[in-house]
Formats: structure tokens, sequence, C-alpha cells
């Protein structure tokens, strides 16, 4: 049991509000302690636990830099290039082929 104060599944009061919450508000935490926590019992389950910050303390979110959002870019070319072929597949290579999806079905038609 946490010193937090905790609250039921969609029973917290106004003004406190989830990571989430905040950022679909245009907000951060901003360096400000957790205040509170919701939880969601489950069955069989351990409960879900989410916290809570203060929504009139919390700092809007740091605007996208050019330079953040060309490393950005930069790293979703890698997701999306084949280490066989080096090509853009145009979707993000699935972790699970390590390739894009031409190449892994490539070896599968050339043993038939």
């Amino acid at each position: 049991m946490s010193a937090l104060p905790s609250y039921r599944w969609r029973l917290a009061p106004d003004g406190l509000a989830t990571r989430r919450q905040l950022r679909a508000l245009g907000l951060r935490p901003g360096g400000q302690d957790v205040v509170a926590e919701v939880v969601r019992p489950r069955r069989r389950r351990a409960p879900l636990v989410a916290y809570l910050y203060r929504v009139d303390q919390a700092k809007p979110v740091r605007p996208m830099t050019p330079a953040r959002t060309a490393a950005l870019a930069a790293a979703m070319r890698a997701r999306r290039t084949c280490p066989n072929c080096r090509t853009d597949a145009g979707y993000c290579i699935p972790r699970s082929l390590g390739m894009c999806v031409p190449c892994a079905d490539r070896p599968a038609l050339s043993s038939c």
C-alpha cells in the first residue's frame, strides 16, 4: 500500500490527470511529484495503477525543434529500410522478419 491517496477507476477528482491525459491537453508534468493514483481492479491479476498529476502545475509540451524533427525522420527512415535489399519498404520492417516481406518470401519461393 502506498502513502499516496488512492481513487477508484474513473472517480478521480477534477484537476488531476494522468500523463496521457496531460499529453492530450498539450501539457507535461514538468517535474512535479505524483499527487495521487487511480486503481483499476482486475480479476485474477494485480490491479492497474495510474499516477495522477495536478493540471494547474503542469507545463506546456516543449515544441519540436528542427533538429529533433530531423532525428525522428532519420530514425523512422532506418526502421523502413530493409537491411538485405537496402530499399525503403514504405512501412516499418517487422522485427520478427528482420527484413522486408518480399525479401523474407524470396527464399521460400526459390526452394519450391
